[in-house]
């Protein structure tokens, strides 16, 4: 299954399953992504969050319901999710603009159609990256759950760097990179989604150096794969998201590769970020 195919499998999933209990982790498997790859190339390429987009679908499907006079306020609220009446005429009228009573009455409601993903070939732009292959290695890393409907959002890995440098955490990483590591820099990991995927870990890690592990963080072992690695230069985190979004609307449609499950591993040889020059590098597991 190509790159394109695969998403809009997972669309039409999620099309035939709006009445029902959708998670994440389960659109993407429709794909054959990990929950965490999967939303964030499904916000790029689509320009909304997954969530957004499950909620914006079943509230246009239940407008029309209710302005053609197919079900009661009550009956829609339930079947698209929603834990009470009150909750669902709340939404309902942050996206129609009217309560579903008004709705009814008028037959005026707002549409958001279901999406079609298209490979359009435009440009001609130069991507630079390289296939590595890497053996199964361990590094000894600091995570967080980031409890969300939604993807993690680059402001709030940002935070969670800030945290970790005024802590002390990056120095204790960096302290413990070894002296010929694989990946040459501290690292920053997205593991994939655990659960239904509202827990997203995301940790900051350094290659492991036999050191006993210190209190407070994880000795993880990363499995075999192969990667394809970007390199990212400029200003972070400005670079990073221009770098990503490449890669899901140009490198994947195009390249024949695709993802494989596994961790996505920046690499990050200095913490200069601010620099307009500062360079490093997305490491994504594919197949």
């Amino acid at each position: 299954m190509n790159y394109v195919s695969a998403i809009q499998r997972a669309i039409n999933y999620v099309e035939d399953h709006l009445t029902e209990r959708l998670t994440f982790d389960e659109i993407a498997k429709q794909a054959y992504f990990s929950s965490f790859s999967f939303q964030r190339a499904f916000s790029l390429l689509c320009g909304i969050s997954l969530g957004d987009y499950i909620r914006f679908r079943r509230l246009s499907v239940a407008g029309e319901e209710i302005a053609r006079k197919k079900t009661k306020v009550i009956d829609a609220a339930l079947r698209y999710g929603y834990e009470s009446p009150e909750s669902f005429t709340r939404a309902f009228t942050a996206f129609h603009g009217v309560t579903p009573r008004e709705a009814g009455k008028s037959g005026k409601i707002r549409s958001f159609s279901p999406l079609t993903v298209k490979l359009i070939v435009s440009g001609g732009n130069l991507m630079e990256y390289s296939i590595k292959k890497l053996d199964d290695f361990q590094i000894v890393c600091k995570r967080k759950n980031f409890k969300k409907q939604q993807e993690i959002t680059t402001r709030e890995i940002s935070s969670f760097w800030q945290e970790c440098g005024k802590n002390g955490v990056t120095q204790r990483l960096i302290n413990r990179i070894p002296a010929n590591p694989r990946l040459q820099g501290l690292l920053g990991v997205s593991f994939s989604a655990e659960g239904d995927g509202a827990e997203f870990p995301y940790g900051l890690a350094a290659e492991y150096n036999g050191e006993p592990v210190p209190e407070g963080f994880e000795l993880i072992t990363l499995p075999a794969a192969t990667y394809a690695v970007f390199p990212v230069r400029g200003k972070m985190p400005d670079a990073f998201v221009e770098t990503y979004t490449k890669i899901c609307k140009e490198f994947f449609p195009q390249s024949g590769y695709e993802y494989a499950n596994g961790a996505e591993i920046e690499v990050y040889p200095s913490n200069d970020t601010q620099n307009p020059d500062y360079y490093c590098e997305i490491w994504v597991a594919v197949k």
